[in-house]
């Protein structure tokens, strides 16, 4: 196991090195993107869901925070019984919409989603803490164009670019 992983380590090396600047920016920002995805809340994590509920002053609509998290009814459902049942929200129907839900953080939840959120700002201060704030403006600068750059002539999708 551990040779084949020293296998593809070295191919990887080798590919980068005789990589293109395209490409190698391409690998970076993949290979960024994934240790992002190990780092970070998932879309519908409680942690998340906490901080959301936190930035919108401990209370919103199930529907909003379904449409916030970028998940299906059914899936935050499943992670708002969880915090419900860990005693750091509460449901309730809304009185004069029955449709709709409200869910309040609880004050086991206000400090649970304060301690989440801390732990999101130190976790961002440590990812960018090999730059200088000199380099994170250049480079915020820089991604800023890219994704302005990409929003407009990605639009509609990769598949109509020749995506893969």
């Amino acid at each position: 196991m551990k040779e084949k992983r020293e296998r593809q380590d070295d191919w990887r090396r080798a590919h980068y090195r005789e990589a293109g600047i395209n490409d190698k920016l391409i690998i970076n920002l993949r290979d960024l993107s994934h240790v992002m995805r190990s780092l970070y809340e998932g879309k519908g994590s409680q942690k998340r869901v906490l901080i959301i509920l936190h930035e919108e002053g401990g209370h919103i609509t199930q529907r909003e925070l379904t449409r916030r998290l970028e998940i299906k009814p059914g899936s935050a459902s499943e992670v708002i019984a969880k915090l419900e049942g860990a005693g750091y929200i509460r449901r309730t129907p809304d009185e004069t919409d029955r449709r709709t839900v409200e869910i309040e953080l609880t004050e086991e939840g206000r400090k649970a989603a304060q301690e989440a959120r801390q732990q999101r700002i130190r976790r961002h201060e440590e990812m960018f803490s090999c730059l200088s704030e000199e380099e994170k403006n250049t480079l915020l600068s820089l991604l800023e164009t890219v994704r302005a750059d990409w929003k407009e002539r990605y639009q509609d999708g990769p598949r109509r670019h020749g995506g893969e």
